[in-house]
């Protein structure tokens, strides 16, 4: 079999459990990306609040402010990047690299907190998914490793890729059925052949998939993908955030699989009131120009920390903006635009254009802003935070994904869920303007009803009983187990 660990979720009463809890650490370490440390911050968060103490392996990279945090232990480790400074332009080359220069200044920091007297006994380490070397070094040190997923479950199916290759349909834009990328992936991970396919999960098109493009199979990419699969397979579960009423026949089909615990305790964001672990200073502008909005008027539009756009692109989404007569707050991050430093491709009147109709920052708090009540619509890049966001405040989005699971994430918002809009055919000006009139106006509402319905879903989960208040017992009884 695949997985090499069976779920131990023994039923532990409170009094017992906060018995058990003295003394018991969790060793965390973040990708030092931002729609990484968000999740896994609050995870740390969540189980400290149950009682565990909590200790944050941390990169230099987008070193983390200990201050922010004074109930965590913090532990940075060398990473190399003054001496080898990754690329701004490829994600992939940056994680590569981190997964290579950590492996030792990692290990070294564990042995250390293991053997130290003054250290609480650790209990289990969690690490990103994409930390793959992680794996070898909690097994040659026997602690028991729990991965991350910052994704959405979908994301599983990017195992397939070698056979997607293989077969012909990659970098080929074909439609395929999730059922068979599905079944593919769980035979990669069970080592059999005798899978049946599985029915009646929603299509995903060849495009969809972040090695598409790839011819290579000693590209970066496909070498990370490929190294991340591998080590978690010697997991001894799986955390996602996300909550079984949103992702739920993915869910049920790899659970019937017989894979180790997964245990979807999300929406993250939604257990303690807004905290900020932002690498980047939020604009509070942003809100005080929404009060000046009318109710569900507003367009957001925000691409998140890593998404970048040549100017051409940029003033096709400008002038869509423009045209589309509709309030926008627009967060433009410095790097956003290759080659620029902010706004200066913006001539030819532009912003004479949407004056007091368009507010222009560099940062946003999201999570109050999509809770505004002028909020009606949200662009965005996809990413799995910034759509449970929009789920949780009932947001319908247009969707323009960039990479990775972005075009997952997409795919579901636009063609599962139906509550958004994708923009798939490049970003033409009179594309954004039909994109956002369908948002706010003609098929606005129908969206936002069910968007509602999700966010519902989302409250309920996280009630005493709910789907992801059950999960987060069934966790840390397993984490006790170990």
């Amino acid at each position: 079999m695949f997985f090499n660990l069976k779920p131990r979720l023994m039923e532990v009463s409170t009094e017992t459990r906060m018995q058990q809890m003295a003394g018991r650490g969790l060793v965390v370490f973040p990708l030092p990306l931002q729609g990484h440390i968000n999740p896994m911050l609050q995870l740390a968060n969540i189980l400290h609040s149950r009682g565990f103490n909590i200790t944050v392996i941390h990169t230099q990279y987008n070193s983390l402010n200990p201050s922010k945090y004074p109930h965590f232990t913090f532990r940075p480790i060398s990473d190399g990047l003054l001496e080898t400074p990754p690329s701004t332009e490829r994600g992939r080359d940056l994680l590569t690299l981190l997964n290579v220069n950590c492996v030792a200044p990692f290990r070294d920091c564990l042995v250390q907190l293991l053997s130290s007297v003054s250290e609480e006994p650790i209990a289990c380490l969690i690490t990103d998914a994409i930390w793959h070397f992680t794996q070898a070094v909690a097994d040659g040190l026997k602690l028991p490793r729990l991965v991350l997923h910052s994704g959405n479950i979908s994301f599983l199916a990017f195992a397939a890729h070698p056979f997607l290759r293989e077969k012909g349909f990659l970098p080929k834009q074909e439609t395929i059925g999730l059922h068979r990328i599905i079944h593919i992936h769980l035979v990669i991970f069970s080592d059999s052949q005798t899978e049946e396919p599985v029915e009646a999960l929603p299509p995903l098109k060849i495009k969809d998939f972040p090695t598409m493009d790839i011819a290579n199979p000693e590209d970066d990419l496909y070498m990370l993908i490929d190294g991340m699969v591998k080590a978690n397979k010697g997991s001894s579960g799986f955390i996602w955030n996300s909550f079984e009423e949103l992702e739920q026949p993915a869910l049920a089909t790899l659970r019937g699989r017989s894979i180790v615990p997964l245990f979807p305790i999300g929406p993250f964001h939604k257990y303690f009131p807004a905290s900020s672990s932002s690498l980047l200073a939020q604009d509070p502008s942003s809100i005080s120009w929404l009060d000046t909005q009318s109710p569900k008027s507003v367009i957001y539009v925000s691409f998140g920390s890593l998404a970048t756009f040549d100017e051409t692109e940029f003033l096709e989404m400008a002038w869509g903006l423009a045209n589309s007569m509709q309030p926008f707050l627009w967060v433009v991050r410095p790097g956003l635009i290759r080659g620029s430093e902010w706004l200066e491709p913006l001539r030819n009147g532009f912003l004479e254009a949407v004056s007091g109709r368009g507010h222009i920052v560099k940062w946003a708090p999201q999570q109050e802003v999509l809770a505004h009540p002028a909020t009606g619509g949200f662009w965005t890049h996809s990413g799995w935070n910034s759509t449970l966001e929009s789920i949780c405040e009932g947001v319908p989005m247009i969707c323009s994904p960039r990479s990775n699971d972005q075009m997952v994430s997409a795919r579901y918002a636009s063609d599962v869920w139906r509550v958004g809009v994708q923009l798939e055919n490049g970003l033409e000006r009179v594309d954004v303007e039909r994109a956002i009139r369908k948002l706010m106006e003609s098929e606005g509402e129908e969206m936002r009803e069910r968007i509602m319905c999700l966010k519902e879903k989302a409250d309920l989960c996280l009630r005493e009983g709910g789907s992801s208040y059950q999960s987060l017992e069934s966790l840390v009884n397993y984490i006790f187990s170990f």
